[in-house]
């Protein structure tokens, strides 16, 4: 049996994941389904990038450890990926033991070999994407892959030879058109990243410990590109393995979204090259989904949740959404309203209506046992012909993954089924003369219903057993099986539950919306409440540790914006006889006319550190409750310098 290896990415754990998030693995799961159904061995891989300076920060002001934090997410993530019925072969962990091993290895073999060597890095560095820039790079001064801010960064670093992999990966490119999708994707990489060289890659950080330790320099680790991408070869088997590593690798295909092409088509195969493995047959890159013409953002609010929508129309109804709507390789835009449109139009109208008119005729007219019988009339071939030539067309729209159109060939044989209802009118042939012909009728509707239940099971597998089971056929389904009309001798069906029933379409708007905020709502709470029971249950401090504190009260004498940031003001604080300048993240909530002349307390002994080009020399303490935020200050009027004790 031919192996099949995909992937998705595996997802950064900082939180719940919302349609976009899950776009990849809806994909991945019918991609599986659908090479199965070729007869295929699949191997199905996902799982979750641990490790790095935001999850320590995240578990951090969670008052856990940063396994504790991840552990936690993916519960969340499994329940997910159990409720849309994603049947991955394996879920990777980049903290899991094995892996830490691996990528020790990997990294020492890269270093030994002359690929990884030491040096220091100096840049503009983003904490969310992990990411370091260089000024030329920046988008508007911002991360020119997530648009946040960035700041400098100085540290001492081990470095992959990436330059040196720059023609073999062009030429590459060259010899396998078929690596990078969409084709446009290709043209974007070279002319993006290859015009004015490669740089060598930074593959170590020492400003935070959360990670995969460099065994022969423990006070590095290894930074995310060979500890992440590397995950894709340990699920393989790779140094545990052999024989299991043998079968499996190169990879089939990567899927994953635009914003981490660059990573899997450059990255990644020059690593690959470097350790004399084959590189994987095909990395596609999908769009964003949008949520009302506008890019998911929890921090605008605009994030929909998977959970609310299979609660209320079903799994299949989502997938069948995203897949059908969305042109994979572009942008999606996922739209409540066109969400129910499509829901009525395909799912309720054409699929729907066509299984129950059929099953109800057949009851009707023949108690519901439907012989086979010959097909001679040239309205019949039609139907025929349209049932016969789906699989083929289904084969060369997947090639590509041209998901959408692929889908629409499939529903072209449920609409023209029911268009041949209504040229065959079968409710007007139901006496002695004409009772063959209208068997004949009913018998090739429910053959292109079973040929239609196998070439749609991939995409929406519910729907299709609930098919086959109202054609009182097994759940076992053969591709071959659509290469040949009047398969089944005879049928005996049976009625089952409406498929999708039709939506009020602005009534199951507002009611979608109003399910997923009392989603965010709940989860809200949720994660308010763990946050306050964590924070009560820190430990216990001895006062020495307390007494570290230099804290003093300053008083606010200038304030202004910081010119290259938005979150930022620049503070002069006269503390005692002294005056410093203190950098803070307060803007959303003070204008600089606003803190001037006020008592504030300072942490006199933390340790400078720049912010946006300006040195900050202390830290001015606040209380934050949810969005809210109050500076903290004396409840009497105290002289600047005072030593809070």
């Amino acid at each position: 049996m031919e192996k099949y290896y995909l992937s998705t990415p595996i997802y950064y754990p900082s939180g719940y994941l919302h349609i976009g998030n899950t776009y990849t693995t809806i994909v991945a799961d019918m991609l599986k389904r659908y090479k199965e159904l070729q007869g295929m061995d699949v191997y199905f891989v996902t799982g979750s990038d641990e490790h790095g300076e935001k999850i320590q920060k995240n578990a951090e002001k969670a008052g856990v450890t940063p396994l504790e934090f991840v552990t936690n997410i993916n519960k969340e993530i499994y329940k997910l990926w159990d409720l849309l019925d994603i049947r991955y072969d394996k879920y990777i962990r980049t903290s899991d033991k094995s892996h830490d091993e691996m990528v020790k290895k990997i990294f020492t073999r890269l270093y030994e070999q002359g690929d990884i060597y030491k040096g220091e890095y100096e840049g503009l560095y983003c904490t969310p994407c992990e990411s370091f820039w260089t000024e030329s790079q920046l988008v508007d001064g911002k991360c020119p892959d997530c648009g946040r801010e960035v700041h400098p960064a100085h540290e001492e670093a081990y470095f992959f030879r990436l330059s040196n992999y720059k023609d073999r990966l062009l030429k590459y490119y060259e010899e396998h058109p078929e690596f990078i999708e969409p084709e446009s994707k290709k043209t974007e990489m070279i002319n993006n990243f290859f015009k004015e060289g490669l740089q060598d890659l930074c593959v170590s950080r020492t400003s935070f410990d959360w990670g995969v330790q460099v065994p022969f320099d423990p006070k590095h680790v290894v930074y995310v590109w060979i500890d992440a991408l590397s995950s894709y070869i340990d699920a393989a088997g790779y140094l545990q393995d052999d024989e299991k590593f043998k079968k499996l690798w190169p990879a089939d295909i990567h899927l994953v979204g635009k914003d981490i092409l660059r990573f899997h088509v450059i990255i990644w195969p020059a690593l690959l090259m470097a350790l004399d493995l084959p590189l994987p047959k095909k990395v596609f890159a999908h769009g964003w989904i949008l949520f009302e013409s506008d890019k998911m953002s929890k921090s605008k609010g605009n994030v929909i949740y998977p959970e609310p929508i299979v609660k209320l129309y079903g799994r299949d109804a989502l997938k069948y959404y995203v897949m059908r709507e969305f042109n994979f390789g572009s942008d999606g835009n996922f739209q409540s309203k066109k969400f129910m449109e499509r829901v009525n139009s395909d799912l309720a109208n054409d699929l729907g209506n066509l299984v129950s008119r059929t099953i109800a005729m057949a009851e009707k007219y023949f108690g519901g046992t439907v012989n086979k019988k010959n097909s001679d009339d040239a309205i019949d071939k039609d139907l025929i012909d349209v049932a016969l030539t789906r699989k083929a067309v289904l084969d060369e729209k997947m090639e590509h993954l041209n998901l959408s159109v692929a889908i629409d060939e499939v529903f072209k044989l449920i609409r023209r089924s029911n268009k041949y209802i209504d040229e065959t009118c079968p409710w007007t042939l139901n006496d002695n003369e004409h009772k063959e012909r209208l068997e004949t009728i009913i018998y090739n509707l429910l053959e292109a219903l079973r040929i239609s239940s196998v070439l749609l099971s991939p995409f929406i597998p519910d729907t299709a057993k609930k098919i086959r089971e109202a054609l009182g056929l097994s759940e076992e389904m053969k591709y071959e099986e659509c290469d040949e009309f009047g398969l089944v001798d005879k049928y005996t069906v049976k009625k089952i539950d409406t498929l999708f029933p039709r939506l009020d379409v602005d009534k199951e708007v507002e009611r979608l919306l109003a399910e997923n905020e009392n989603l965010i709502k709940s989860r809200e709470e949720k994660d308010g409440k763990a946050k306050a029971e964590e924070q009560d249950a820190k430990p216990a401090i001895e006062f020495d540790d307390f007494a570290k504190l230099d804290l003093r009260l300053g008083e606010v004498i200038d304030s202004k914006e910081h010119p290259e940031a938005d979150k930022l003001l620049i503070n002069t604080v006269k503390i005692g006889d002294e005056t410093r300048t203190i950098v803070s993240g307060i803007k959303k909530w003070y204008k600089p006319e606003d803190i001037i002349g006020k008592k504030v307390v300072v942490v006199c002994n933390l340790k400078p550190r720049k912010l946006r080009g300006v040195e900050s020399q202390g830290m001015i303490l606040a209380c934050e409750n949810g969005d809210d935020l109050s500076l903290v200050t004396s409840l009497e009027d105290m002289p600047s310098g005072s030593v809070i004790a």
